[in-house]
């Protein structure tokens, strides 16, 4: 029987979990298992920093429920959302790129038809998302639809007001058949992560911001495509180059065109400047 020393014990470690039942979990887990032992031999772990680290994890499990995920926000900012993003959304280069999903999405948003005002009664700059949505062979998809969610003009989110019994700042637009659509909605604000928990605390000690720079969320599930979750951001907004959770990329940059008061994208009249951006969406056809 080999007796544990700290030269065997990452081999007798293995050889235990490489009977996982499952193969793909035996490798998950042995893997896992070679990191951690390498990780700690690598900085000495000490006894003190390994108690320090069982108890900020337990203060992670302990802060989350239904609405706040503290694990995830701590994977967003290690980076580890967004790697785990890149390696799922392989797509081609003309395809838009994929970015982290957050912890704001709701299920069940209401439909929405070409121009519809998801921001009717919140205040804020009016903005209109325009363009099309199309594959990477650059064909139209007809009645694609759009699942948009976003911050309001302070950095909030509908999740995080309490009593909230009805849509807000979100819908499912419908495109045209040609692919075309327009959406409605004010310009968001961009705003800081929760900062009250065990990832706050620990991002206090270094220098990294706590802020995402403003933008809107878009996902997609057509059939015969890859699904898409993406954002796109306010060219020239604070934050873009030191997003916490490392979701911006180049392609996902638009600028928000200011106009006067007039006529619409949407065809109607407004008494009132607003921006206009303009996007189009290329999904990846399904392998």
């Amino acid at each position: 029987m080999a007796f544990v020393s700290e030269e065997n014990i990452t081999d007798l470690a293995l050889e235990r979990w490489a009977t996982s039942h499952s193969p793909r979990m035996a490798e998950l887990m042995t893997t896992l298992v070679r990191h951690i032992h390498d990780y700690a031999r690598e900085v000495e772990l000490t006894s003190d920093e390994w108690v320090t680290a069982i108890e900020w994890l337990t203060e992670v499990g302990q802060i989350s429920d239904d609405k706040r995920q503290e694990f995830i926000l701590a994977s967003d900012v290690v980076g580890l959302s967004m790697l785990v993003v890149q390696l799922n959304n392989r797509f081609d280069d003309t395809a838009t790129p994929a970015t982290v999903l957050g912890p704001f999405h709701i299920d069940g948003s209401p439909p929405a038809p070409y121009g519809f005002d998801m921001s009717d009664g919140i205040e804020g700059t009016p903005l209109f998302v325009t363009g099309r949505v199309i594959d990477t062979e650059g064909t139209p998809i007809p009645g694609a639809i759009l699942d948009v969610w976003q911050a309001d003009a302070t950095g909030t989110y509908e999740a995080q007001i309490p009593d909230i019994d009805e849509a807000r700042l979100r819908a499912k637009y419908a495109a045209t058949d040609d692919g075309t659509y327009c959406v409605r909605t004010i310009a968001p604000l961009g705003y800081t992560i929760p900062m009250d928990g065990p990832v706050g605390m620990l991002m206090r000690n270094t220098d990294i911001s706590e802020y995402r720079p403003a933008h809107i969320h878009f996902m997609f599930d057509e059939p015969g495509h890859r699904k898409l979750i993406t954002h796109l951001f306010q060219h020239g907004t604070d934050y873009l180059d030191t997003d916490v959770v490392f979701g911006v990329k180049d392609e996902l940059i638009v600028e928000f065109s200011p106009h006067s008061a007039g006529k619409a994208p949407d065809g109607t009249h407004l008494d009132r400047p607003f921006l206009v951006a303009h996007h189009d969406f290329v999904l990846q056809r399904a392998k």
